[in-house]
């Protein structure tokens, strides 16, 4: 009766810490993946590279977001950044080590890098704070 027990008790372990390394998603120690977001362009003040990124919980990204300097942009995230883990903040060679991020506003032309990993499935937008019309918008979708 002992032997079957531990034999269920094995089986047991086995199935659990084969179904964790399933739903792990990413590997921390490969090197974070690379974003960049650009505000404005020689075209438009309004322009964004890009508007949609597709990301993975339990993987590290570091997001590169540079202003052209035309305009005033003032990013927001606020639901994006309460479901990621900050790593660190980087601006001109600065490390800013912190948990918590709301906004981020560029007066004029700057660059900030942000390390993070992803830690809560779902879809967060992104907006430009008072340029949404001009279709300064954009999504985090998280898988």
């Amino acid at each position: 009766k002992r032997r079957k027990i531990i034999g269920k008790v094995i089986i047991l372990l086995f199935v659990f810490a084969f179904n964790t390394s399933i739903l792990a998603k990413g590997d921390l120690a490969i090197r974070a993946k690379k974003l960049e977001l650009k505000l404005g362009s020689d075209k438009s003040d309004y322009d964004m590279s890009q508007k949609v990124f597709e990301l993975e919980t339990g993987k590290a990204y570091r997001l590169e977001i540079s202003s052209m300097g035309f305009k005033e942009y003032e990013f927001e995230a606020e639901d994006f950044f309460r479901n990621v883990w900050i790593r660190n903040i980087e601006v001109e060679g600065i490390e800013i080590d912190t948990s918590i991020l709301n906004e981020i506003e560029f007066e004029r032309e700057g660059e900030i890098e942000i390390k993070f990993v992803p830690i809560r499935p779902g879809k967060y937008e992104f907006e430009i704070e008072g340029l949404q019309s001009k279709g300064m918008v954009g999504e985090f979708i998280v898988k």
